[in-house]
């Protein structure tokens, strides 16, 4: 039958301006409202019969749903746009629900099947190539879309993932294809269609990347002059051509070192393993692509297995055999074994070789030597170094100044200084400037350094961009244990303070306190300690700064306390060497994949062995290639040739051992898997003492003594007293064969071990950052390269394995911001497994670093994460870490209690980035209190008017890269 033609005036049917329409072969036609009016009475037909054609009730039914649709999509896009014919189609089925026609729905629906059954039988859904369907390329010709071309990425993308559909992706990506489109959109379609899929299941990050791919190829590829694309096949072929063509453009560029051009590239192409490139998540390629390739004009012209060999050739300039070296760091690299810092994967290799992540200076009192300090910091911050700066020798404010016969406006004014040209100088025009200023707890300007990072005051004396830490002595904390004063001094009337630690600062502590007394001492002020405790505390709840570092454990168990002394660590917490006027502390950072070294549930020995002797012959080789801003770092690292190797992916481990964060079992496998990377690590070092010679400094170190890190633990208890402090000293290891080895050989590196954040390595890794529990079991990870959904690939296995995985859980994970606790469906084994960051007591998280810290000989980047924070939790939690012994603790992560509970408002701020401090609370009071409670609760159970719960951006909203 021959249906009449809806009349468009007598409907009032009008059409979107410019709105066209995608159809299923790819051609693009003008938007014909009349075609959804033909759709619909032919709808009405199949269930009502011919009659319906001139039923005047399904006539206005059909002209009021199909102008009510093209409305929509003409709200939806005013300006004009494209609509896929499946999209209008859907709106249909919706416009009959709505009008209450549920049988010429269903009917509709099955019509629809129908086709779609009829066109897949005809081969009609992908041809190839498309018949109407082009391509716009780069120099502005046309050709017709490749479908066979478009089948091949997909379908590579998909290789050896379980519960991917290669169909659906190039499906629904063809829906979103028009006449026209450029390379790059093609691309781009692709690649949003796999990332959709990635919350349902976690295998598609991996398609998404290596969709990611076919862009980065065709981009470096073409620049290279090797070829205009290619498939992840065809680079098993092309990948040697391009890294040899990578390193003659990059020389020429005057990017690439010359040095490069002198290896045996052939060899080094051959071992190029271009299947490796199907190991990275999507937000780890793209955080390659955008933070770390080699570019020109814009331009990325550096392949990620280019990248590996590029970092590995750059640390095995002054091998021997340099190719076989070079290959062997490839592999480390390139298998996730191991990463190397941020700065060493930007500079190795490169025309300026500033490998090392961090910078430690001591800044003298007198206004040559601030300023030279400041000038350092520049020179430092300007080639990507992370700063830790002790300011403790700076006199207090009203210190007479004997020049001028004047008063010392203090630290502050200066702090201000350092502050601006942290934001002037912002790491070579790459991110913002970072540094760390640390203070004694004794120094009388100590009160105004705490509020530094508030938001009120006058904000001559705030420093909103610089962090701060406190450099916090044992006999304070003492103080505040047994509820006692504490004197604030000026460093202009007690210099030997700063460089005295342990028994002798006490007592000479005490004789400066006794001088007060006396009338000798006129310039100083008494505080309660517990007073001066909680205002510590209730600014890092307030701020986030300052961070509370120990001074003393840091140089008691300190193997270079024959050299000098510990005054501050780094802006990352985890750094403890030596400083002073003459030297520079640096220290070169690198990180250990633990998930990597889980084999069938149980840590592999042999090769964390194997990881970890490798790891630390990359990380002496940085001291010699460094390049070196400033000469007193020069001098310092040469002499003493301090590394620092970590470890990143202890959450994963935990997983793949099927162990809860907040248990035992966790506390015991942070302890013995440190045990054997130090254990490995050490023995590393002393065989290349062996090799190469001992470091310059070494003789009178705790090692030539034969005091290793766990050893020195008892030199703590002895200076301390037994009755503050409480490690375990367990051990499962041959020491005594370390010892002798030592004793033998010596050591080529002053320090050895340092756990960094790596919450940027650790993302190139596809792992959990340093020693981190899970944020969020599923969220929106925002940060410089984009948006990420990121999913808990762990917990969906699990999920699956127990038939729980659906689109209900998922919406339940969602709507509870990434949390399994509150989802009755989920067991309870489950739930303690996937215990998210705040819903782990923090005392796990302090037992676990304790263990460790044994092991160390430098500290570890702890973040503490407190949940329904109060002033008693955070007293309680810094005690303990105090208490057992930690050298340093670093982000307070705090969410009040207001936040704990779940809010349905506004759902769309839930993973908004923010720069801010994680959350705000007013203030404590400072008054006294007799009761020997520590720090009063100063949360009522109500978090400020701002408060919120930190979005799992902000963990790597850090600003400085160096450590990560």
């Amino acid at each position: 039958m021959e249906l009449p033609t809806p009349d468009r005036t007598d409907l009032s049917i009008t059409a979107p301006r410019a709105l066209r329409v995608i159809k299923r072969t790819g051609d693009v036609v003008a938007f014909d409202v009349s075609k959804i009016a033909v759709a619909m009475t032919k709808a009405f037909i199949a269930v009502e019969g011919d009659n319906a054609a001139t039923s005047s009730r399904i006539r206005d039914l059909v002209a009021q749903a199909s102008q009510s649709i093209a409305s929509a999509f003409q709200r939806r896009m005013p300006d004009g746009g494209t609509v896929h014919i499946e999209d209008i189609q859907d709106q249909v089925e919706l416009a009959l629900m709505r009008a209450g026609e549920q049988k010429v729905a269903r009917a509709y629906v099955l019509y629809r099947e129908e086709h779609a059954r009829a066109r897949a039988a005809a081969g009609d859904e992908i041809e190839k190539p498309h018949p109407t369907l082009n391509v716009t390329l780069a120099d502005g010709g046309r050709r017709p879309l490749d479908l066979g071309r478009i089948e091949t990425l997909v379908f590579d993308a998909c290789a050896e993932l379980e519960n991917v559909d290669p169909n659906r992706i190039v499906e629904e990506s063809l829906k979103n294809l028009y006449d026209g489109v450029s390379v790059d959109g093609v691309s781009q379609a692709l690649m949003m269609t796999a990332r959709t899929l990635v919350e349902k299941e976690p295998n598609y990050t991996y398609v998404t990347a290596r969709l990611l791919q076919d862009n980065l190829r065709r981009e470096a590829l073409s620049f290279l002059g090797i070829a205009e694309e290619a498939t992840f096949g065809e680079m098993a072929e092309l990948y040697k051509p391009a890294f040899q063509a990578y390193v003659a453009r990059g020389i020429a560029f005057e990017q690439l070192d010359p040095a490069l051009a002198e290896f045996d590239l052939e060899r080094l192409g051959d071992a190029l393993d271009h299947t490796r490139d199907n190991a990275f998540t999507y937000l780890g390629l793209q955080t390659l692509y955008d933070r770390y390739f080699i570019h020109r004009d814009d331009v990325r012209y550096e392949l990620p297995q280019v990248m590996f060999m590029r970092v590995a050739m750059g640390l095995a300039l002054n091998e021997d055999d340099r190719e076989a070296r070079a290959i062997e760091f490839y592999e480390l690299l390139s298998s996730f074994d191991y990463m190397a810092s941020t700065p060493t994967l930007f500079n190795s290799g490169t025309v300026r070789s500033q490998l090392s992540s961090c910078y430690l200076t001591t800044v003298p009192d007198d206004l040559d030597g601030i300023y030279s300090a400041i000038r350092d910091n520049a020179l430092l911050s300007k080639w990507a170094g992370g700063l830790g700066n002790d300011w403790t020798p700076v006199r207090a404010l009203g210190s007479y100044i004997k020049g001028t016969n004047g008063k010392s406006q203090g630290v502050v004014p200066f702090l201000k200084v350092v502050n601006d040209t942290a934001v002037a100088v912002n790491q070579g025009g790459k991110r913002k400037g970072a540094v760390c200023a640390y203070l004694e707890t004794w120094h009388l300007d100590v009160e105004e350094f705490l509020e530094l990072r508030k938001n009120t005051g006058d904000d001559r004396r705030r420093t909103h961009d610089m962090n701060t830490a406190n450099w916090v002595p044992d006999l304070f904390m003492k103080r505040v244990f047994d509820d006692k004063e504490w004197t604030l001094f000026s460093p202009a009337t007690c210099p030997d303070l700063h460089d005295l630690y342990g028994a002798a600062f006490e007592q000479r502590y005490e004789e400066y306190e006794a001088m007060t007394r006396s009338g000798q001492l006129k310039l100083f002020k008494r505080v309660r300690a517990k007073d001066l405790w909680r205002k510590m505390l209730s600014m890092l709840f307030e701020t986030g700064h300052p961070w509370i570092t120990f001074k003393d454990p840091c140089n008691l168990r300190s193997p270079q306390q024959h050299a000098g002394v510990v005054h501050s660590s780094n802006l990352c917490t985890e750094i403890t060497l030596n400083t002073s006027v003459d030297e520079i502390a640096v220290c070169n950072l690198g990180s250990v994949n633990l998930a990597q070294h889980v084999t069938d549930g149980k840590l592999d020995d042999d090769k964390l062995k194997r990881t970890v002797r490798t790891a630390v012959r990359m990380l002496d080789n940085v001291i010699d290639i460094n390049y070196y801003a400033v000469p007193q770092a020069r001098n310092s690292n040469v002499k003493h040739r301090p590394v620092g190797l970590g470890i990143m992916g202890f959450q994963d481990a935990l997983y793949a051992q099927d162990i809860a964060y907040a248990s035992d079992e966790a506390v015991e496998f942070a302890d013995r898997s440190m045990e054997l990377v130090s254990y490995h690590a050490i023995e590393a070092s002393s065989d290349l003492a062996a090799e190469r010679g001992r470091y310059e400094s070494f003789e009178g170190s705790l090692w030539s003594q034969g005091i290793l890190p766990i050893d020195s633990i008892e030199k703590l208890k002895q200076e301390r007293g037994e009755k503050y402090i409480e490690v375990d000293t367990s051990a499962t290891q041959d020491w005594d064969r370390i010892r002798v080895k030592i004793a033998e050989q010596g050591m080529r590196n002053s320090n050895v071990m340092a756990i960094a954040p790596t919450a940027t390595i650790s993302n190139i890794c596809g792992v959990s950052q340093s020693i981190e529990p899970t944020y969020q079991n599923l969220y929106v990870k925002s940060n410089l390269s984009g948006e990420f959904t990121v999913v808990n690939a762990y917990l969906v296995h699990d999920l699956k394995a127990r038939g729980l995985w659906d689109e209900v859980m998922i919406n339940d994970l969602k709507y509870y911001d990434g949390s399994a606790q509150p989802i009755e469906r989920i067991p309870d084994d489950l739930k303690a497994k996937y215990a998210t960051a705040f819903e782990v007591e923090p005392k796990w998280l302090v037992e676990a670093a304790a263990r460790r810290q044994k092991w160390i000989d430098q500290a570890q980047s702890l973040n503490l994460y407190i949940k329904g924070v109060s002033g008693k939790k955070l007293d309680v939690t810094y005690r303990m870490a105090w208490f057992r012994g930690l050298k340093t603790t670093y982000y307070l992560r705090a969410l009040g209690a207001t936040s704990v509970e779940k809010s349905t408002v506004d759902r769309g701020t839930l993973n908004a980035v923010s720069n801010q401090a994680p959350s705000a609370a007013p203030a404590p009071s400072a008054a006294p209190s007799s009761e020997p409670r520590g720090v009063e609760d100063f949360l009522t159970g109500k978090a400020g008017s701002g408060s919120r719960a930190p979005s799992a951006s902000d963990i790597d909203d850090l600003g400085c890269e160096a450590c990560q």
